[in-house]
């Protein structure tokens, strides 16, 4: 064989795979930021007609981080509808919400706000704006908020958990925002 046709076949084949399919980020950790979102959240342990607009006045609401399971407060009670197998424990719709501010220099990111858990059937709003309704709680939910901030002011997040239909689960299930939360800007 030609040693030289087969030094220009290697060469080729280092320049085409060496070479980037896409620009990537001169920094690929600035790209997305993850911020915690647990501490911080106010908590009421009934239903709040209005909860989800800015201005409802939640001043008097228990301040808590999350995760939070209301549920497991109790009070137990034979006569609770989640009955023995769901631990006897009280059912019904609580609320979250959370104050936040985002610097005006993030206005060019996409922020998307995640849930690693949030039982059951939760409705979640950004600054008054209904995003969803998510049935069940077993699974994470993302849900985008970009257009819907304030950039350089404040932001409410609401979420309405309702776990008052029971018997729920053959166990166990909780109520509320069980597991983390956070922010993550791209």
């Amino acid at each position: 064989m030609d040693l030289k046709k087969i030094a220009a076949a290697i060469l080729a084949v280092l320049a085409i795979t060496s070479s980037p399919v896409s620009a990537a980020p001169a920094n690929p950790a600035a790209a997305r930021q993850i911020l915690p979102f647990d501490a911080g959240w106010q908590f009421l342990k009934t239903d709040a007609s209005g909860a989800e607009q800015n201005n409802f006045d939640d001043s008097a609401w228990r301040k808590l981080d999350v995760p939070h399971d209301w549920s497991i407060e109790g009070p137990f009670a034979e006569t609770n509808k989640t009955g023995g197998a769901g631990a006897f424990v009280p059912s019904g719709a609580g609320w979250y919400r959370k104050t936040f501010s985002l610097p005006e220099t993030d206005s060019q990111k996409n922020v998307f706000i995640e849930f690693d858990g949030v039982m059951a059937n939760s409705d979640v709003w950004i600054n008054g704006v209904h995003l969803v309704h998510r049935p069940n709680g077993y699974v994470g939910l993302n849900y985008e908020l970009t257009g819907h901030l304030n950039f350089g002011g404040d932001n409410v997040i609401a979420v309405r958990v309702d776990n008052s239909v029971q018997p729920a689960s053959r166990f166990y299930a909780g109520a509320g925002i069980y597991r983390h939360v956070r922010l993550v800007e791209t």
